[in-house]
């Protein structure tokens, strides 16, 4: 009996335990917000007053569809302020608790201005891995001759800092500043703000993610024949680690047509590269092309991007680098003279050919002789004969006897006279 009792009150209570865990906590108190550098939000709150001594809280905020339980009494985020930001708060008394207090909300003020006066595709990029390149388009509403204003503020610094470089590219307007790897080695984000120094435009908010990269182009430094191949090869990019980047190498030949254009390999080895390569080593880049015809000119170019084993592929590729050139280039007055000389080599053919099949019909299909045609020939020769001559006779009397009548009137006149 005594055991009973016992395990009744253990059950007891466990139900008091869960109960109690359960139990509908107050919300949270004291829920402030702040804004420090550029896009860094601070939520801060107290905990429920009169909350039951057996519940251990915890809190659960949503940023938007962004979901955190946690025991800590703040919230740190950096999101672009472009909009209202709002954070919403529960205290509960278990991490799964299904009996939440209710929600507490606290949101930011959203930036001043016409929103259509706000520059339009704000976008940065980190080239390689020293300088970072951002630009954008005015707005719509922003009033001619802005003078613009970009912000800047990472991690290492203790406060936001304003570009100094800026330019011009056809529409786009930007500004560059240097960005150092080794800077920003405890920092995922960079914060960016763009408006303008009178303070008329709607301000522009930009968190840029130092997970992708563009490099510079590489540089060819030999292209050399050896045997029946072509090799080529370059010097990387600087600040980049071996193996951060791969190569994509374009060839082309005097036809002109695109030869091969593929990644290279890693690194080449020694046993790849030719011996009489200057500054020969297994850290060179190369590409070997094989099977080349030493009397037509290839025009090389090489660019490169980030390796998707050391930061984000997002397609960066760098600008081609220099063309550089090898063989000879064939005489373009031959292939002129060739292509002027083919119809006409056709056109002469085609007539011989013609003539040919012509005197060859006839050598083998000579004319039948018909002497019915003949002897009608010969008849009608002489009859042709015989009227010339009387016609011939008529004409002569018929001159003959205009000429004494002219002489008759002449001696008439002669008379009279």
């Amino acid at each position: 009996m005594e055991g009973l009792a016992i395990l009744c009150l253990l059950l007891a209570a466990a139900a008091l335990t869960e109960i109690s865990a359960e139990a509908h906590p107050p919300p949270v108190t004291n829920f402030s917000i702040s804004v420090k550098n550029l896009c860094t939000i601070y939520w801060q709150w107290s905990p429920p007053e009169g909350v039951n001594a057996t519940c251990k809280l915890w809190y659960d905020s949503h940023l938007g569809e962004d979901e955190v339980i946690s025991l800590k009494t703040f919230r740190v985020e950096e999101v672009a302020l472009n909009e209202r930001i709002c954070l919403q708060v529960r205290s509960q008394c278990s991490v799964s608790s299904t009996n939440p207090s209710d929600a507490v909300e606290m949101c930011t003020v959203p930036p001043e201005g016409d929103p259509e006066s706000a520059v339009t595709r704000l976008q940065c990029i980190w080239y390689n891995l020293c300088q970072m390149n951002c630009t954008w388009l005015p707005g719509k509403k922003a009033p001619p001759g802005t003078n613009y204003a970009l912000y800047y503020w990472y991690s290492p610094l203790e406060k936001s800092l304003q570009c100094a470089n800026y330019y011009t590219e056809g529409e786009l307007i930007g500004c560059s500043f240097d960005l150092l790897k080794g800077k920003v080695s405890g920092s995922e984000k960079i914060q960016i703000m763009v408006t303008d120094t009178a303070g008329t435009i709607r301000p522009s908010y930009n968190i840029t993610f130092l997970n992708s990269v563009k490099p510079e182009h590489p540089v060819i430094t030999a292209l050399s024949f050896q045997n029946d191949s072509l090799y080529v090869e370059w010097e990387s990019p600087e600040n980049f680690e071996s193996n951060c980047l791969v190569y994509q190498v374009e060839i082309t030949d005097s036809k002109p047509e695109l030869y091969k254009a593929e990644e290279s390999k890693n690194k080449c080895h020694i046993s790849q590269t030719p011996q009489d390569l200057p500054g020969n080593s297994k850290d060179k880049n190369c590409f070997v092309i094989s099977d080349v015809d030493r009397d037509t000119l290839y025009t090389v170019r090489v660019r490169a991007k980030a390796s998707k084993y050391c930061f984000e592929d997002k397609n960066l590729w760098s600008a081609w680098s220099p063309e550089k050139s090898i063989g000879q280039k064939p005489d373009p007055t031959f292939y002129t003279i060739t292509l002027l000389s083919i119809p006409v080599a056709i056109s002469i053919s085609t007539l011989l050919l013609l003539l040919y099949l012509k005197r060859l019909k006839i050598i083998i299909f000579p004319p039948i002789p018909d002497p019915g045609k003949i002897f009608k020939e010969m008849f009608s020769d002489q009859n042709d004969d015989t009227l010339h001559w009387k016609k011939c006779d008529i004409y002569e009397k018929q001159i003959k006897e205009e000429i004494d009548s002219v002489v008759l009137v002449e001696n008439l006149k002669k008379t009279s006279q």
